[in-house]
């Protein structure tokens, strides 16, 4: 049974004791997209480390229709933030490839915004003494649902092993308001969500992750497969060793 009160206080103490070991009195910065992920990180930082010390970053894309909760979520933390609109970054390096003679790809199109959002993180962290947070969580990380060196990067993961069910009971018992906690994810390029784009839901892929019951067999061949191809994302980048 998740006990949602001691796993959060559990996170909040893991948060100290690592910014204490791996950045003393350097600031969390963390991507605001508005959803259950980066508001249940950027609330559960604000209560280890206080509010002055969590930078919020805004990075629309363009015009972004939801950017509405993002601000909410700010607002209703009290933290700083920065608003970065990646707009041109994107659209560059996209118009450079196609200068190129690239053909460029849906999945291209889809990760390269998280990348440069990380790059944009990691430049704004370097400028306010920072650390970056990992927003995924472990259901996410589990099938590969995450762009590597984009959203999956970061410097701690107060998330990582957490699945989503889980992140939205701390979401509550935090106080978080409901429409951000029960946000629907998406990849912002569609009206498809990533329930949708996945091919199950998360909550079948927490119950499978958790007691490795998953009552329908096509979800579980789907999640296994998954599973299996983008394990090497959570792993060290493998390095040559040569022998003499």
């Amino acid at each position: 049974m998740f006990n949602v009160e001691k796993v959060t206080a559990q996170a909040v103490e893991w948060i100290q004791n690592w910014f204490e070991e791996n950045g003393k009195d350097c600031n969390a910065v963390i991507g605001i997209s508005g959803g259950k992920d980066s508001s249940v990180v950027a609330a559960l930082c604000v209560k280890a480390l206080g509010k002055d010390r969590v930078i919020g970053v805004l990075m629309p894309n363009g015009k972004q229709p939801d950017i509405d909760c993002s601000h909410d979520l700010v607002a209703h933390l009290g933290i700083p933030y920065y608003v970065c609109n990646i707009e041109k970054a994107v659209n560059g390096v996209l118009e450079s490839l196609e200068n190129s003679g690239v053909e460029i790809t849906r999945q291209t199109r889809v990760n390269l915004p998280p990348r440069i959002r990380m790059s944009t993180l990691y430049a704004l962290s370097q400028s306010n003494n920072g650390r970056v947070a990992n927003t995924c969580n472990l259901s996410e990380d589990w099938v590969g649902y995450s762009t590597r060196y984009g959203d999956a990067a970061g410097d701690f993961a107060p998330l990582g092993q957490l699945t989503v069910q889980e992140v939205k009971a701390i979401g509550f018992y935090l106080g978080l308001p409901k429409h951000l906690v029960e946000k629907v994810p998406s990849d912002g390029l569609t009206d498809r969500t990533d329930e949708d784009n996945l091919g199950f839901t998360y909550a079948c892929l927490d119950e499978y992750i958790r007691t490795g019951v998953c009552p329908d067999e096509a979800s579980k061949a789907k999640i296994d497969r998954l599973h299996k191809l983008n394990a090497f994302k959570m792993k060290p980048i493998p390095a040559f060793s040569y022998v003499e």
